[in-house]
């Protein structure tokens, strides 16, 4: 299984690519909101790939975000929705509002991408809705224990330098609060300290 690309970019035909990895060009279908962001002919490209095996062809499938080629995975897993509309619907809704519109159950966003009616978009919430909370909620449980991780390890740098826990508490969590989960230890530190 081919699971990414990283070469140069030397054709652009919507929704087709093709990348030159060593001399080898491969010829890739992606969706538009990885189209949009490619870096220009002749620049260097890494895709996430998905293959797919048919009787008559192998298609390789490219993405420039790991949620895009997990929610292709998703959609393609559907009875009736094939790689073709997968790609229509990722380039119609982000993999985030694809997300909320099948947990939410809103027939109305899926069914504004062309070539989903009905009973399709009844299909993908049915087949999808549970897995799709499912990993929601498992997503949000990695950003906590991430964000607790990361607040242990700037409370025991704190702590070593000479400041009191509980002063080091307050500090780290003041920064937390103002900054979000997406703060990296040394910033963190950094911050408390003058917090502190």
């Amino acid at each position: 299984m081919i699971g990414q690309l990283t070469g140069t970019l030397i054709e652009k035909m919507p929704p087709q690519v093709m990348v030159d990895c060593h001399g080898v060009g491969y010829e890739l279908d992606v969706p538009m909101s990885t189209f949009y962001n490619l870096p220009g002919l002749g620049e260097t490209v890494r895709l996430l790939t998905h293959l797919v095996v048919r009787e008559d062809a192998h298609v390789l499938f490219g993405f420039a975000s790991e949620s895009e080629k997990q929610m292709f995975g998703h959609l393609i897993s559907v009875n009736g929705v094939g790689p073709s509309t997968a790609l229509v619907v990722l380039s119609y809704l982000s993999p985030e509002e694809l997300r909320h519109a099948i947990v939410r159950e809103d027939t109305a966003a899926l069914q504004a991408v062309k070539g989903i009616g009905g009973k399709t978009a009844q299909r993908l919430i049915l087949e999808l809705r549970d897995k799709l909370k499912k990993e929601g909620e498992e997503s949000v449980a990695n950003a906590g224990i991430v964000r607790n991780t990361v607040r242990q390890e700037a409370l025991s740098a704190l702590v070593t330098l000479g400041i009191a826990k509980p002063a080091a508490e307050k500090s780290v969590d003041a920064v937390l609060k103002k900054a979000g989960s997406n703060i990296s230890l040394e910033e963190l530190v950094k911050h408390a300290l003058k917090n502190a």
